[in-house]
């Protein structure tokens, strides 16, 4: 029995997906729909999840569907996205450096995004409107892997040197990041230290949902067309210039697409840390290497673990809102560890 089944969209286009992929894919995303209708109900008015279905399908009551439409509901689809957005982005990278360790924050695009948020409250906050801050944040990601993919270049870029690279300028950011937050007055602090934990509270549907969906719903469908080029570049440098691969043009369309992702997410959610370290590893266990399979895998898983982190903030110490990077740091924080401890001889 074959383990692969074939879908045709005509005589325009056909593709093979792994079954073990596409149940996955059906499993998770159920996963996804149960815990948006649950957490879209949890808060300080406690919302029966079929009540929130009700309120989904236009006939809830008038108090619910004002609570779930313009409060509870951009904020899950926020976190759906951002989880993508950083899940995509770390298996990217991942797949394109060859190093299991590599995700956004840890070499440095999200540490670039976040100097740049900190930089438009230390400079720009009081001159400027707030909705500048998500292009304040991309920008800082693209200006900050563009540093690091310069510096790391020599006769073409090795994933081992912008690895390397990366944790450094990740460090340095930080380092700037948190100087302009003492050095300015403290409501700047409290802005910036909970954009640098991360937090998806008090999101909007203009400001930063319309915001985030172009980059994810755009972004996404490309790196699935460009998998072929990731599983190429799994096998080497070499492999890939002798199967015909142009390599560092690949390389860098692919590091900018991860870059945007993060970048886009970061601009939104804050620094939420180790989404994209964690996701893809879970995902390559599920279905395996192949980065067809390994990337919408890792979105949903991204996005599942960003809403359960953020039903955690809400939910554990109310009425208090915990900053949901707080959680996916102490999960993400002892799982690093652990991949430390287990190529520690690789």
């Amino acid at each position: 029995m074959s383990k692969y089944s074939t879908f045709r969209a005509g005589k325009a286009a056909s593709f093979l997906i792994s079954k073990k992929t596409f149940w996955s894919i059906i499993i998770l995303t159920l996963i996804t729909a149960v815990l948006f209708i649950i957490s879209t109900g949890v808060g300080s008015v406690r919302i029966q999840p079929l009540e929130v279905i009700k309120v989904f399908l236009g006939s809830g009551e008038q108090t619910h569907s004002i609570i779930v439409q313009t409060l509870r509901l951009p904020r899950m689809i926020v976190a759906v996205l951002a989880g993508s957005a950083l899940a995509v982005s770390g298996a990217i990278l991942q797949g394109m450096i060859r190093n299991p360790l590599a995700s956004p924050d840890i070499i440095g695009i999200t540490g670039g995004a976040t100097l740049g948020a900190v930089s438009f409250f230390f400079f720009l906050g009081d001159r400027v409107s707030i909705q500048w801050l998500p292009v304040c944040a991309i920008i800082g990601a693209f200006v900050s892997t563009f540093l690091i993919y310069v510096l790391a270049w020599k006769h073409g870029v090795s994933p081992l040197r912008m690895v390397m690279i990366g944790i450094g300028m990740a460090a340095a950011y930080s380092s700037i990041s948190y100087m302009l937050m003492i050095s300015g007055p403290i409501i700047l602090a409290n802005k910036s230290l909970t954009f640098m934990t991360g937090s998806i509270y008090g999101v909007s549907w203009v400001k930063d949902v319309w915001t985030l969906a172009p980059w994810v719903l755009i972004l996404i469908p490309i790196a699935l067309l460009l998998a072929r080029e990731v599983n190429v570049q799994e096998l080497g440098q070499e492999i890939a210039v002798g199967v015909g691969s142009s390599v560092q043009r690949n390389r860098f369309l692919l590091l900018m697409i991860s870059v945007a992702l993060a970048g886009a997410a970061v601009a939104i959610g804050g620094a939420i840390s180790f989404i994209g370290l964690m996701a893809p590893h879970i995902a390559r266990k599920l279905v395996g290497p192949a980065f067809g399979g390994v990337l919408p895998v890792s979105a949903l898983i991204g996005a599942i673990i960003l809403l359960l982190a953020d039903l955690a903030a809400r939910s554990l110490f109310s009425p208090l809102d915990i900053p949901a990077g707080v959680f996916t740091a102490a999960i993400g924080a002892p799982f690093f560890i652990y991949l430390l401890y287990r190529n520690r001889h690789t």
